[in-house]
Parts: structure tokens; sequence; C-alpha cells
């Protein structure tokens, strides 16, 4: 599943092409790409005609694209936005204008921008797991930007239970370890809960673990206010270096609104590695099951603890 730093990637692509545009045409052809919508595909279509988008908005893993202008529908109780979450595989691409349909295809936006004319953006999701919708904006919780690439104060009703993600201007470390704290979970399910703090997947989890030499299995409340300032602080790294990197590409379904692949994947010291040595000393990573997904660590640099240092 993309995580922060690939989303990231798509929303930055996205903001120079799609701000400042008026959508002029929608092709929904796949209600399954609806499934956050409240309502049909005609309601979405509709509600998308004749709008211009004014930001391309970020917070962990859902972005968002705000609205301005009326709808052919009735007006909105507030301000509107699109709202993608990619899930599994979905894509996010750039075309030109009457470009072929792309494999898995779902649904497509023509566009019309002031500078660089006229081009489509498709949704492309070999899984449907992904989803766009139309929704209202409300007010964030502490006043402050809703995300990466807006001022305004506000989410989407969907996004409203994320929490901020460790890169956001507006992210409470204090707040979050405390919140951590009070977790009687393994650490990593903790990192994985989007309401403690979001953007971070299975990849992200245990690369910053590792860094921080924290078996993922220790529990949360066992570990000190030092221990999480410095997993945050590998958190914060790791995201960062990925970002830099164009995320991470294991196959064909996670690429840039272009069509490319990240390559953080040749940066991982523990994810996937199994069986390797460990970068830092040589113990071969292990691989355990975790809640239907799995965790990479190294047995000899992360040992599990009754508390950390």
């Amino acid at each position: 599943m993309p995580e922060l730093p690939e989303v990231e990637v798509v929303r930055a692509g996205l903001e120079p092409a799609v701000v400042g545009a008026r959508i002029v045409a929608v092709d929904a052809r796949d209600s399954r790409a609806l499934t956050r919508h409240r309502g049909d595909v005609t309601s979405f279509e509709r509600m998308l005609m004749g709008r211009a988008i004014t930001a391309a908005a970020r917070r962990g893993k859902f972005l968002w694209l705000p609205l301005s202008g009326a709808a052919e529908v009735e007006p909105a109780e507030a301000p509107e936005a699109i709202v993608a979450h990619l899930g599994m595989s979905g894509q996010l691409l750039l075309r030109s204008s009457g470009a072929p349909e792309e494999r898995h295809e779902r649904v497509r936006l023509d566009i019309r921008h002031p500078v660089h004319g006229e081009l489509a953006v498709v949704f492309s999701d070999q899984r449907t797991f992904g989803s766009l919708a139309v929704d209202i904006l409300v007010p964030t919780v502490d006043g402050a930007a809703g995300g990466w690439g807006t001022d305004a104060a506000a989410t989407p009703s969907h996004v409203a239970h994320i929490a901020r993600d460790p890169l956001d201007s507006a992210f409470d470390d204090r707040a979050v370890i405390a919140a951590m704290r009070g977790k009687r979970s393994a650490i990593k399910r903790v990192l994985l809960d989007q309401t403690v703090l979001s953007g971070v997947g299975n990849i992200y989890a245990d690369e910053a673990l590792w860094a921080a030499r924290i078996h993922p299995e220790t529990s949360a409340d066992v570990l000190s206010t030092r221990a999480l300032a410095r997993l945050l602080s590998e958190i914060r790294a790791v995201l960062l270096k990925a970002l830099a990197e164009g995320g991470t590409s294991f196959d064909a379904q996670y690429v840039n609104v272009n069509g490319q692949a990240g390559y953080f994947a040749h940066s991982l010291n523990a994810y996937g590695r199994t069986s390797q040595p460990c970068p830092r000393c040589g113990t071969p990573i292990m691989r355990v099951s975790f809640t239907n997904r799995s965790s990479h660590f190294c047995p000899r640099c992360q040992r599990r603890r009754s508390r950390a240092v």
C-alpha cells in the first residue's frame, strides 16, 4: 500500500498541473472507484463539472483537491473537495487530453489549465481498493492548516479522524509520545494506527524501528520518552529519504503521476530483506508474521527488552 512518501510524490506531481485548472469533463466508468462517495456515479460527475481546483493537499495517506465554484447539483452545505485514497494499487496519472485509456482505468477527469492547457487526470486501480469521492471540508480541531499543500484549516470529513503525520508542521511530538506511552500494544501496531500518527505503514515502520534499534513487538507503554523521541526522529528521517528517492516501488502498482517508479527499495535496511545480513551488524534479518503482514527486524540490534533505553 502506498504510504506517506508515495502519496506525497503523487500530490507534488499533481499540484502544478491541477491547481487553477477547471474540470471540463468527467467519466466515472467504474462505480467501484467511488465506494467512499455519498452518491452514485451520476452525482459524482455532476458535482465536479465546471468546477475549479484550488489546491492539492495531503494528510498521511489521503490527498484531496479543494474545489471552487458551484456544482450542477444543489449547492453544497460547505466547501468541497475531491478526496483520493490510493488503497493497495491506486494510481493518479497525468496524461495529455485524449490519451488512450489506461489499463485498469476507473475514472478520468478532463481539465483545462490556464498555463498548461488541456490535460487528463486518470485514476487507475488494478485491485479496486482505492477510491475517489466528493466530500465536504470541515474545520481542523487544532485550527492549523489541514495538511501539506494547503493553508486552509480544514480537511475532508473522511479525513477528520486521521492524525497528523510526522512531517506536518503542526505535528505535536509531546502529545504523540504521551499517546504512545498510553498504549499497551506492540509499538509497531501503534505506528500503524492512523489515529495516533498517520502516513506510516508496514515498510517505513520496519525501517524506522530498525534505525531506532527497537524490536517491533516491544510494548509501547514500556518505552521511555527518550526512546520514543528517538523513534519519531528516525521516522522523519526515513520518510524524508524515501520522499527524496521518489518512494518505494516493488512492482508497477506504485508509480508517480508520470508513470515512473520510485527507487527507495534500494535503500531498505530491514523490510523485505529476510535472511540477508543486517547492514549494521551482519546478523541475518528475521521475518515474522504480523496481523496479515510481516515484520522484518534484526534479532541482535533490535532485542526485545522490558524497557528501552
